[in-house]
């Protein structure tokens, strides 16, 4: 299954039993967003309240951390998410926000049935798909059966020991402008990871916001992989850094290791602070 839904295909999937719509939109007012209107049928996920555990400090984990495992399960229980589930989940940001997220935290309980809309809910409305207003029909079930997280993650100590290394490569999927260190929006310092490069996640799609084919992307990242023994993946939080993840996979490749606390844990650290104007120094 590809894990990128094309828009055009979502209205057959309907009459799937099995078929769960999920709306990841993360914004200030998120819950009031999707009740005044979503896709019909979808449920509502906050993505940091059930897609995260934040802490009071930021330097424990970053702005973004995972939930427990056993505690993700119950939410996809909630949300009506079984093993046999055939699950679709959108944002407003093209798959490139809380999506993305969602689905490599699927894909890492081992669930396989799962894939993002292409283009987001404003793709789905181009195709006419319907909207409605109100609060999410859940369905829930029983807790989803998983206990671990089955796809690599590194943690902050772990990156520092290997970004620099000639045979490790860290990708930090952020802005250019940001990872050469002249903005900051978000986090409390700017700059990046010494060692790490920067491929940002705007080049794995076209003009129009939709994913680059396979062969593309194919081409952009298997040179990367065969080179390297390990690639390691951040962002700002953890969370945008799952689409260049589900970039990799939609391309064939093997999705590799998720730095979860990315800028905004390493920045709080005290971590080396890396400034350039050449991505690939």
């Amino acid at each position: 299954m590809s894990p990128i839904l094309p828009p055009s295909e979502l209205a057959s999937l309907s009459t799937n039993p099995n078929f769960v719509l999920i709306d990841a939109r993360n914004s200030a007012n998120q819950k009031k967003i999707f009740e005044d209107s979503h896709l019909k049928g979808a449920r509502f996920v906050d993505p940091n309240l059930e897609l995260a555990d934040i802490k009071e400090n930021l330097a424990e984990g970053g702005r973004h951390p995972l939930p427990e495992v056993k505690e993700f399960c119950k939410v996809l229980g909630k949300l009506g998410i079984g093993t046999d589930s055939h699950v679709v989940v959108y944002d407003d940001q093209k798959g490139a926000n809380s999506a993305a997220r969602f689905w490599w935290m699927l894909r890492a309980l081992g669930h396989t049935k799962i894939q993002v809309l292409e283009g987001g809910i404003q793709a789905a409305i181009s195709e006419k798909f319907p909207l409605e207003k109100g609060a999410s029909s859940n369905n829930p079930v029983d807790s989803y059966p998983a206990s671990e997280w089955t796809l690599p993650i590194a943690s902050m100590n772990e990156v520092a020991q290997k970004a620099g290394n000639p045979d490790f490569m860290v990708i930090d999927v952020r802005s250019a402008e940001r990872y050469r260190g002249e903005q900051e929006p978000i986090d409390l310092i700017a700059g990046h990871i010494p060692g790490a490069i920067n491929i940002p996640l705007t080049e794995n799609m076209d003009d129009k916001g939709r994913f680059l084919s396979k062969d593309a992307l194919y081409q952009k990242y298997s040179p990367l992989l065969e080179n390297n023994d390990q690639i390691i993946v951040h962002c700002g939080s953890g969370v945008s850094a799952c689409h260049t993840l589900l970039a990799m996979d939609y391309a064939g490749l093997e999705i590799p290791s998720l730095y979860v606390g990315s800028w905004s844990e390493w920045s709080r650290n005290n971590m080396p602070i890396g400034k350039t104007s050449n991505r690939d120094q």
